[in-house]
């Protein structure tokens, strides 16, 4: 398995070069982009921003390990509006073109949602409505993932949907695609389950991986901790893992950043990742202060 970081784990202000020389600094393989509404990598890009981004990845000798997006939460493909559903779907085909023009195997797609509590003012669907909208807009969708040659990756996230690794498996067996499968979050799943249990349930259907911790007796939000920090049970997901053959990227997504020392999280994290992987602790970036008074 390879090594890499989500770019929502560096400062919100942080620009995409400095978070590549980051990630390499912190000695990680790749690191995730995120389509935003505007920006260095907005929905108005085209080749010239993907050329500029992957010359500075080669520069880096760093893989692009994915490609995520947080636009779902505010254009869910299960909205009651059906241009809203339209605007996803166009939102996963802007997705799906810069995938493969940087040569990413996998995008991360939130299917809509049932209820979102952390989103002020996020409409509730109906439960059924909204199985039968995601199905509808990803089916629809498939024949561009087939064209670009990027499954379209689902992940289990906080909105009240496709909520057993059961249900998530019958919906991407339902679709019937190769092109299908999921994005599964480690992390997002103890406040109620117990990822190893998803991850051989899910089996193969896993196209990409999100390495966080979570600490059920803190709860909510607040519960999202370090890695090795929380209740994931990590020799038990990295066997389960390995057990489905999986090989490709585990991306950690550190949400939030440290207050303090941000760009601290970014090197704990990838010491915390080789000793999930067994590998070498990358070195520390030292303190700063450390170096004061000396020559």
């Amino acid at each position: 398995m390879k090594k890499g970081i989500n770019i929502w784990s560096f400062p919100g202000d942080a620009s995409i070069s400095d978070c590549i020389r980051l990630a390499k600094e912190a000695g990680f393989e790749g690191i995730e982009l995120s389509l935003n509404q505007t920006g260095e990598l907005g929905l108005q890009a085209g080749d010239k921003e993907v050329q500029a981004i992957t010359a500075q990845l080669k520069e880096a000798d760093l893989d692009i390990a994915g490609l995520a997006t947080g636009l779902y939460w505010e254009y869910p493909m299960t909205s009651d509006d059906p241009a809203v559903r339209e605007k996803a779907m166009d939102i996963c085909k802007k997705q799906l073109e810069l995938a493969s023009a940087f040569g990413v195997d996998a995008i991360l797609v939130i299917p809509g949602a049932v209820g979102v509590d952390f989103v002020p003012g996020s409409a509730v669907i109906d439960y059924e409505y909204a199985y039968e909208r995601a199905q509808e807009s990803i089916r629809k969708l498939v024949p561009y993932a087939e064209s670009a040659g990027v499954a379209i990756a689902i992940e289990n996230v906080w909105n009240k949907f496709l909520l057993s690794p059961l249900e998530l498996r019958t919906f991407i067996d339902e679709i019937g695609s190769e092109y299908v499968g999921s994005y599964f979050d480690v992390g997002n799943v103890v406040n109620n389950g117990y990822p190893e249990h998803w991850i051989r349930i899910l089996g193969e259907r896993i196209k990409k991986v999100h390495f966080k911790d979570y600490r059920r007796q803190a709860g909510g939000l607040h519960g999202f901790v370090d890695l090795l920090a929380g209740d994931v049970n990590y020799p038990a997901v990295v066997e389960a893992l390995r057990l489905i053959g999986y090989d490709n990227y585990v991306t950690a997504e550190m949400i939030p950043a440290y207050t303090h020392y941000s760009e601290q999280i970014i090197f704990n994290t990838s010491n915390a990742m080789d000793a999930i992987l067994g590998r070498t602790p990358s070195l520390r970036k030292p303190d700063a202060r450390e170096h004061q008074g000396q020559s």
